[in-house]
């Protein structure tokens, strides 16, 4: 039998280890979701310059959370995140309003690629969609009702288009109190013209003025190569590689842009 110091130590110990053993478990589903065969080989070759193990964790994704992903496009993180919250949690894809006239084509293309793979594939079966395209629907659901939303390389569109603070106050509505939002987005210089990259003060400063606090920034997705001078902006970087073959092998060797990663929370007051 053990001593009472002893039980309190090894008590202490259990408790300590807990946490750890808990967020093990998360990363390793994660990791799983992210290297799974429903995922092309393309999407699962950029984990090297996503990491999606490593930003969700920072995040602080659990599998039980509530989560809107904005705007998730072709889906790359979409395919990580639906089967993690599958079976605990819930899925929702904040894509663009179909049925809202007027848009550019790729929005109608992703939101029905989307609409497909949904009702096709097992993995996003649980998955719910949402309309989204500010400033005309802004609406992500009832106000307080998500755990977390997500956003990854949308900001600087919505900074072209003067909406930014309108967007932020929309994700600031749909959180919990203690609610995490966290953007991932191209960083760099503010500079004339649209490139894709903004500041990190451009967006702290817009979290702020929604009433988010930062919590915590990282540098998972920092990539010291970009210098953030291209003549395409951000897209001369693969994977859009929009010089085409025109020094790619040079763009090829940057990866992707470098990111800032920042986590934000509603506060709980």
């Amino acid at each position: 039998m053990l001593k009472p110091a002893a039980a309190t130590l090894a008590l202490s110990l259990f408790v300590a280890a807990a946490p750890v053993s808990a967020a093990s478990s998360v990363e390793e589903s994660i990791e799983k979701a992210a290297t799974a065969g429903h995922r092309s080989a393309e999407n699962i070759a950029r984990n090297q310059y996503r990491h999606p193990v490593e930003t969700l964790s920072f995040f602080g994704l659990e599998p039980d959370m509530t989560v809107i992903e904005i705007s998730p496009g072709s889906l790359w993180y979409t395919e990580v995140l639906a089967p993690v919250l599958k079976d605990h949690g819930k899925y929702i894809a904040a894509g663009y309003d179909s049925e809202l006239p007027g848009q550019p084509e790729y929005r109608y293309r992703q939101t029905a690629a989307m609409e497909k793979r949904f009702a096709e594939e097992a993995q996003f079966s649980k998955a719910e969609v949402l309309r989204f395209s500010p400033p005309q629907v802004m609406e992500l659901g009832a106000p307080g009702s998500a755990d977390m939303v997500l956003t990854f390389r949308n900001t600087h569109g919505w900074i072209r288009e003067g909406i930014a603070a309108e967007v932020f106050g929309s994700f600031f509505k749909v959180l919990k109190p203690g609610g995490v939002l966290g953007v991932v987005q191209h960083r760099g210089p503010s500079v004339e013209g649209f490139t894709g990259y903004v500041t990190e003060a451009q967006v702290i400063k817009l979290a702020q003025d929604a009433g988010f606090v930062l919590e915590d920034f990282s540098e998972v997705n920092a990539n010291p190569a970009d210098t953030k001078d291209y003549e395409q902006g951000v897209w001369t970087l693969p994977p859009s590689l929009r010089l085409g073959d025109t020094d790619r092998d040079r763009y090829l060797a940057i990866g992707e842009s470098d990111r800032m990663t920042l986590r934000f929370r509603k506060p709980r007051y």
